[in-house]
């Protein structure tokens, strides 16, 4: 019988032309098949699998040589040092996104009760962290997509969270008429011709929250105009956009009048979150 050294050797071979991190890939789905840690593969490398689980990490590397993500193979993605569920109804977080809650948190006081929205949220990752973060905020996380709210759901209840209200709908459209501190979005913003839609996990992410008309823009161009009609005098708005779309986001907050318009960069150093105020 194999040991977890030699299967991992031999799926990391497999998977070099498929991953920029094969190993890390293996022991990731190998660790999920035995329901263990990744230290634990190497602590204790010289132990072997029964027949069914090396069936099952076998099929998972196949998977994963095919092309599919690695977060919808183990069903969960960590963000902000929480563990979330991810199917593929709904986007991957991605270390990016960390920068709007990090300017999100900068915006909500700790001990005073605020109302946000989260338009477009997907897994829940921005509602659920921010709810945990601030437990005196009132959240209200808005999809079109009653598929991936109901993994939103999800996520709120694994995290015990319950200062969340989830509603169904296209941005504001069927939103109850309310104003808001902060609205908050991290909409689909790609363009259809983008080459990166063809690359890595994008390939099987749900192109509705990807791509958006107008060269990207025409979803942050709705939020950015019906959210002065939610938004406190004052209230603040953050977009998630494109590295290379931050004078066209600001661009369009200003003819929207928004006040203190400014574009900030994610770990990697591109413009990733443009905010405003309104007057």
């Amino acid at each position: 019988m194999p040991t977890i050294k030699t299967l991992l050797a031999h799926a990391a071979k497999a998977l070099t032309s498929h991953s920029d991190s094969p190993l890390l890939d293996a022991e990731v789905l190998l660790g999920f098949v035995l329901g263990k840690p990744r230290t634990y593969l190497r602590a204790w490398c010289d132990n072997t699998l029964t027949e069914q689980q090396q069936a099952a990490f076998a099929a998972l590397i196949k998977q994963r040589q095919q092309g599919t993500p690695i977060a919808y193979l183990t069903g969960t993605r960590e963000f902000w040092s929480r563990d979330f569920t991810v199917t593929p109804e709904v986007l991957i977080p991605r270390p990016d996104t960390e920068l709007l809650i990090e300017l999100s948190l900068e915006l909500i006081p700790k001990n005073q009760a605020v109302k946000l929205i989260d338009l477009g949220t997907g897994s829940g990752i921005i509602a659920v962290t921010l709810a945990a973060e601030r437990p005196n905020a009132h959240i209200t996380a808005v999809d079109a997509s009653l598929a991936a709210l109901a993994v939103a759901k999800h996520n709120a209840r694994r995290h015990q969270l319950t200062n969340i209200e989830f509603h169904q709908s296209d941005w504001f459209r069927t939103v109850p008429r309310s104003l808001f501190d902060l609205v908050i979005s991290n909409p689909p913003y790609i363009d259809s011709g983008d080459e990166h839609l063809k690359q890595g996990d994008v390939r099987f992410e749900p192109k509705t929250a990807l791509i958006a008309k107008d060269h990207g823009l025409s979803d942050i161009q709705i939020i950015a105009d019906k959210a002065r009609n939610y938004l406190t005098p004052a209230g603040h708005l953050l977009i998630e956009h494109g590295y290379n779309q931050a004078p066209q986001v600001r661009a369009i907050f200003n003819a929207l009048a928004y006040d203190k318009v400014q574009s900030y960069q994610d770990l990697s150093g591109q413009p990733r979150v443009t905010y405003g105020r309104k007057p």
